[in-house]
């Protein structure tokens, strides 16, 4: 499994997802941080995931279609899991956010997924999962369309390369999980490397399958919820019941399933299922390529329409509906900036529909407010973005975060209310760090939004 580079391109920065090449590989060398000019990263303390609100008829749909395929469509014949405590450890020139993020999400998982996993020690008798960390180049030199991913069955990149054609890294092949290693750039932004964490961990212990049907929940190749959510918990403490084991059919999964999750998610019994429509792999190509980097423009405007009307056509109120209108608005923006926006009100307006889709909201709040600024309407800006930053924060966003508060400083600035606008600006520079990374590329959103400001030089876009 892969975490895919195209999708992240029209969220604000890049993340990891799953694909499925013909090894069928699951899929997101640190260089010295050199001396900043700007104010300290920030990070993120305690998370507060959302609690889970879908019903247990859903969660077991949901838990099925997940474990039982790979993204490329292919079926997996049997249920498959470590069946040992886990052990991870950590090689490679690993920047030390990777070393803090990495015992971040272990402990998230021991806490809220009931998972026995740790770091490898002495004495562990070694580790069944190594996290190795390499030059991002060397990850686009073997998968182009990855950011990072995850392969069973070998131990190092070098042991990857000398079976990657073989049967040996096929997921379809395994009986049961004993040994896997995840593949992350070194020499990229903090919140690349910890978003890869987050989903390639996942991955690697629970369910291989992505669905786009799913709106809080990184097993989601729109890559807009990149932290683990408490639905992703959820899952993760249901793969790990004990009432499953390796080897299992799906059809005996699915008679335990409703007991398993009566038991963990009392409360999704009384929540009514939503029976949300499967995805066509019809609707998935053509959002992939109407957000992909290697499509044309002409291409990309073909196939975001063609997203769209596979949405009408099947008659999709939810989330997936939006994420089509907010396509759809990035295509327009450099040649019809009206007609995008009118693209992201349609967005919003699906997205504000449900509460699982608060996320989605930020981001989308990010491109009306930039909008609402290039008009020189800070009131209207400002209305747009405070509901957000909350949100943002939550969800541990720190590239959102950021790029909503440079917003909020230029509509300060723009109010007369300069101060206020420095000092928040002054602010978000930390996150920025954490979320861009290098100063280059914190200087350079920080000139993409100032570019808004029609009082500093004219119609600039996200």
């Amino acid at each position: 499994m892969s975490r895919r580079l195209a999708l992240p391109v029209a969220l604000l920065l890049a993340a990891c997802a799953p694909a499925v090449p013909v090894t069928e590989t699951a899929s997101r060398a640190a260089l010295t941080p050199e001396p900043s000019s700007l104010p300290a990263m920030k990070g993120f303390s305690a998370t507060r995931a959302d609690p889970v609100t879908t019903s247990n008829a859903d969660l077991a749909r949901d838990f099925l279609d997940l474990t039982f395929a790979l993204e490329s469509g292919r079926r997996l014949s049997v249920f498959t899991r470590f069946e040992a405590p886990i052990r991870v450890r950590v090689e490679g020139a690993a920047p030390g956010t990777l070393q803090r993020d990495l015992d971040r999400v272990l402990a998230r998982m021991r806490r809220e997924a009931g998972l026995d996993i740790a770091r490898a020690g002495p004495g562990l008798g070694g580790a069944q999962i190594t996290v190795q960390a390499v030059p991002r180049a060397e990850i686009r030199r073997h998968l182009p369309q990855a950011a990072c991913f995850v392969v069973p069955n070998v131990g190092s990149l070098r042991d990857y390369l000398s079976v990657r054609r073989s049967q040996i890294v096929s997921w379809s092949q395994l009986a049961v999980r004993k040994r896997v290693t995840i593949f992350v750039p070194a020499d990229t932004s903090p919140q690349e490397v910890r978003d890869c964490l987050h989903e390639e961990m996942a991955q690697a212990i629970g369910p291989l399958n992505d669905l786009y049907r799913l709106p809080d929940s990184v097993f989601n190749d729109d890559n807009v919820h990149t932290v683990l959510t408490g639905y992703d918990m959820l899952i993760l403490r249901t793969y790990y019941d004990p009432a499953l084991r390796s080897g299992m059919t799906r059809e005996d999964v699915a008679a335990r399933l409703p007991g398993i999750l009566a038991r963990l998610n009392p409360a999704g019994e009384r929540v009514a299922p939503a029976h949300l429509t499967p995805t066509p792999r019809t609707w998935i190509a053509a959002v992939q390529a109407a957000l992909g980097p290697e499509t044309g423009a002409e291409a990309r405007r073909r196939a975001g329409l063609r997203a769209l009307q596979i949405a009408s056509a099947m008659g999709w109120e939810d989330h997936r509906r939006g994420f089509s209108h907010y396509a759809m608005g990035r295509i327009l923006q450099a040649e019809d900036p009206e007609g995008a926006h009118d693209a992201f009100l349609q967005a919003d307006r699906y997205f504000a529909a449900s509460p699982q889709t608060r996320l989605h909201r930020a981001y989308v709040a990010s491109q009306l407010a930039a909008y609402e600024i290039a008009h020189n309407r800070p009131d209207a800006a400002l209305a747009r973005l405070t509901p957000h930053l909350e949100t943002a924060a939550q969800h541990e966003n720190a590239a959102l975060l950021s790029t909503l508060m440079l917003l909020r400083a230029e509509a300060l600035e723009l109010e007369g209310q300069v101060t206020e606008g420095r000092a928040v600006r002054l602010d978000s520079l930390g996150w920025a760090r954490y979320g861009f990374g290098a100063d280059w590329a914190v200087r350079a959103k920080l000139r993409e939004v100032a570019a808004l400001n029609p009082l500093k030089g004219g119609l600039g876009q996200l």
